[in-house]
């Protein structure tokens, strides 16, 4: 099939690139001329494993190419919409403006029997609305609603094997065409017997959303956890371990710490809730307030341990922030919980170097009155604690004994809780992390 996807950000790029692997000469459209150009050269303007390969890969073939003209998608049969919807300024809404715009400039392209296919998450409603415009602007074109649910760091194995496919349909004699065309564009998806959820927009738009509001509940959920452990000397880790095993429950996102941050989940539970409002229906969401009050406090409390481990004072005070990302095999630094920490840390007097493995140079473009270091060793030269806040491979791999020789003081906080405790203590370091026992 002949597929456009408009909007090249993290998710459209991906999915343009999956798209030609699956066998489908796609044509990506952004408006930004830079990102195009790098995008055209192979060159990923963002950080994702295996991503870049990929891009390279299915450059080669022909299939794909990336372009600034909205022209260019004329003749394609499936739209693929996949801009951003930040947080608005101010507000708990998402911002639509991009959303909005990407649709409106197909407008103009579209065909009769041709496909627009939302991924980006929206508040639920969007869906038709957009599907009325589509129908009097563009006569015989539909539209569906197809969310998208990527992992940063497994975004191209999410898009290529994804775990389910959810279709949000019209519910016109459009329907059975759209699921046809969608099934064709997923083809090898399909084949392989992925489940499928096929349903109406309101639904479609909610999964999302109501997805990523679950997996907020249940982080947020052992981080107060946590709270109850610092204050009765129980420890989370063990506590989540136990939980766990009940199946109804599971290990997975019970892994106490910092919090979420990121592009989606706080975004997506604040807009959540302001959509509620909006129905009536405020009271029901009333919860994920708590659930990101929750998360916002697990940042000043990792501010308020590593002041009590600096002997009550911060003033003057070397720090080693290890990790600047939000999460692990990602770049991504929008409302990073690690980021946060060490601003919060310089404002209150300490000396802080940050080090990550991908995100320095996004980390120094938004925070440049933070200090940085290429390596964790450069980051803890004579630091009197170390805060270990992004749980990278390459800091949970780290030598307690050899890393020992570089600080000033063997003072760790692991705000992942993803280092081994008892190897750092063995080798001389007092361990704190949230949550659990001093060791």
């Amino acid at each position: 099939m002949r597929v456009s996807v408009i909007g090249c950000g993290y998710l459209g790029a991906v999915h343009a690139a999956s798209m030609a692997e699956l066998g489908h000469e796609v044509i990506g459209v952004d408006v930004d001329q830079r990102k195009v150009a790098a995008l055209n050269e192979a060159r990923a303007p963002f950080y994702e494993p295996g991503f870049e390969d990929l891009l390279a890969r299915t450059l080669a073939t022909g299939r794909l190419r990336f372009s600034t003209d909205i022209s260019d998608a004329t003749g394609s049969q499936v739209h693929f919409v996949c801009v951003g919807t930040p947080q608005k300024r101010g507000e708990y809404a998402a911002d639509m403006r991009y959303v909005e715009a990407a649709v409106e400039s197909m407008l103009g392209v579209l065909a009769p029997g041709e496909l627009v296919v939302g991924k980006s998450t929206v508040p639920v409603g969007t869906a038709g609305r957009l599907a009325e415009l589509v129908g009097e602007k563009a006569p015989g074109a539909m539209l569906a609603w197809n969310p998208e649910f990527l992992r940063e760091g497994f975004a191209v194995q999410d898009t290529l094997h994804p775990d389910r496919l959810v279709y949000g349909l019209p519910a016109d004699q459009g329907r059975e065409t759209a699921e046809r065309m969608l099934d064709e564009v997923y083809a090898a998806i399909v084949a392989r017997r992925t489940p499928k959820v096929v349903t109406d927009y309101a639904t479609a738009e909610m999964v999302k959303t109501a997805a990523n509001s679950f997996l907020a509940t249940k982080i947020s959920f052992i981080n107060a956890m946590a709270e109850l452990c610092e204050a009765t000397g129980a420890d989370v880790k063990q506590l989540a371990d136990a939980i766990g095993y009940d199946d109804r429950i599971g290990r997975k996102f019970l892994n106490a710490g910092l919090g979420f941050g990121g592009g989606c989940l706080p975004k997506d539970i604040r807009a959540f809730m302001a959509r509620a409002g909006e129905l009536g229906a405020d009271q029901a969401l009333t919860f994920l307030r708590e659930v990101d009050n929750i998360n916002m406090r697990r940042r000043i409390r990792m501010v308020e341990l590593a002041r009590e481990v600096c002997d009550g004072s911060l003033l003057g005070k070397h720090i080693a922030v290890l990790g600047a990302a939000f999460k692990p095999d990602s770049d991504d630094i929008r409302d990073s919980p690690a980021l946060n920490v060490a601003a919060q840390l310089q404002l209150q007097g300490a000396d802080v170097r940050v080090t990550d493995p991908a995100a320095i140079e996004s980390s120094r473009r938004l925070w440049p009155q933070l200090d940085y270091a290429a390596t964790p060793e450069e980051a803890a030269e004579r630091a009197d604690a170390v805060l270990v806040l992004t749980e990278w491979r390459q800091y949970r791999e780290l030598d307690p004994v050899a890393f020992g020789r570089v600080v000033a003081q063997k003072r760790v906080l692991d705000g992942r809780n993803a280092l081994d405790r008892e190897a750092w203590t063995a080798a001389g370091w007092s361990y704190r992390a949230l949550g659990r026992r001093a060791g």
